[in-house]
């Protein structure tokens, strides 16, 4: 199975824009080291399609996923139990650190496990409750 995506590069600890192809192992290989070094972004998408696509941002064990259906709809995957919802989490967002209301954090290994999910269905919507943005 084949994915598209882009992540932070581990060369430069930047987020790289330029979207390559690749079977899920090496994306998931590109993940783990980069979740070694303790936080990294990458969005994924459907081989041959702009859209849907997710984004992961992680820092530590905590993480945000966000969901783009066009250019103009986002929307946020509400978290689990994993920080207070009042509690402030920051992750990188390409990238920047941005901060996030704890009701929207996941744990990495989770969140991992939804895009891997995603990857294989292409269907976001099963991944959880989304909140539009």
């Amino acid at each position: 199975m084949s994915v598209t995506w882009a992540a932070t590069a581990l060369a430069s600890g930047r987020y790289s824009p330029r979207g390559r192809s690749s079977d899920v192992r090496e994306l998931t290989d590109h993940f783990n080291e980069l979740r070694s070094r303790g936080r990294g972004y990458l969005e994924v998408r459907p081989p041959g399609s702009e859209f849907p696509r997710l984004t992961l941002g992680f820092q530590h064990d905590q993480a945000v996923i966000h969901r783009f259906d066009d250019v103009d709809r986002a929307f946020i995957l509400v978290g689990g139990d994993t920080a207070e919802a009042a509690a402030v989490v920051d992750v990188p967002v390409m990238d920047d650190l941005t901060a996030f209301s704890g009701d929207v954090v996941l744990t990495v290994d989770r969140a991992w496990d939804l895009v891997r999910s995603f990857i294989q269905t292409g269907a976001p919507d099963e991944l959880g409750e989304w909140c539009e943005l």
